[in-house]
């Protein structure tokens, strides 16, 4: 491994920021959580370039040194602050590709999830999108990545016979997402949500809607012989 970051030898370089490697991403870290930090508490517009490296301990120089300006800050502090519920939920969870209880168990994180900065900034991003094109493509590019891991989780589930071939992958993903988003809209004005068991009775039977009808789910088998049917591994 390469030098730590307590190194008496590690070198500065002339914006204030270590040279050495360790250091230097501990310095994006820093960056990253003012950036959050700032953007949702002053919004794209009033979040000022000088105040987010204030915060980090220091100049200007670190930033624009490693970003092209507020925008490209602005999205790496999402994908950083912003917490992937999918990872988090697979860290957890073995749902062996079972796309249902995928989604039964986000629909039912949603009213029971801790109140998290990154949300904020999520917040932020989409009013900054409305405005600046170049900074709505990255942000599209951001949700699109997570699109298409739900995509394939829903294809997964329809070739194991799991949900109903006949609805559109894409709308599906739609849908997931659009509850999602929502939840964020009730997060910025402390919206209060509803029981948790009586949201998740509604999951229940929207998740039961997705169920592919008798004469369209593959017949199952006792047969021992491993199954050619695609499905998850």
């Amino acid at each position: 491994m390469g030098e730590t970051a307590s190194h008496a030898t590690a070198t500065v370089a002339l914006d204030g920021t270590p040279s050495n490697a360790a250091e230097a991403s501990d310095t994006v870290a820093r960056l990253l959580a003012a950036a959050a930090e700032v953007f949702a508490e002053k919004g794209y517009d009033g979040a000022g370039v000088a105040e987010i490296a204030r915060r980090a301990g220091l100049t200007t120089g670190a930033i624009y040194s490693r970003f092209s300006g507020k925008a490209e800050l602005l999205g790496a502090a999402i994908e950083a602050s912003v917490p992937d519920e999918f990872d988090e939920l697979f860290a957890d969870h073995a749902f062996e590709g079972r796309a249902q209880d995928i989604l039964r168990t986000v629909g039912a994180h949603l009213v029971s999830r801790e109140p998290a900065p990154g949300r904020g900034v999520l917040l932020e991003a989409f009013v900054a999108a409305r405005r600046d094109p170049e900074f709505r493509a990255a942000l599209w590019q951001q949700f699109a990545e997570r699109r298409a891991r739900l995509s394939a989780l829903i294809d997964l589930g329809k070739g194991a016979g799991r949900i109903d071939p006949a609805l559109d992958t894409e709308a599906v993903v739609h849908f997931a997402h659009a509850v999602g988003l929502g939840f964020l809209l009730y997060d910025a004005v402390a919206a209060p949500h509803p029981d948790p068991e009586a949201w998740e009775a509604v999951v229940a039977r929207v998740i039961a809607a997705i169920d592919p009808a008798p004469d369209t789910a593959p017949a199952v088998t006792t047969d021992p012989t491993p199954s050619t049917h695609p499905g998850p591994d």
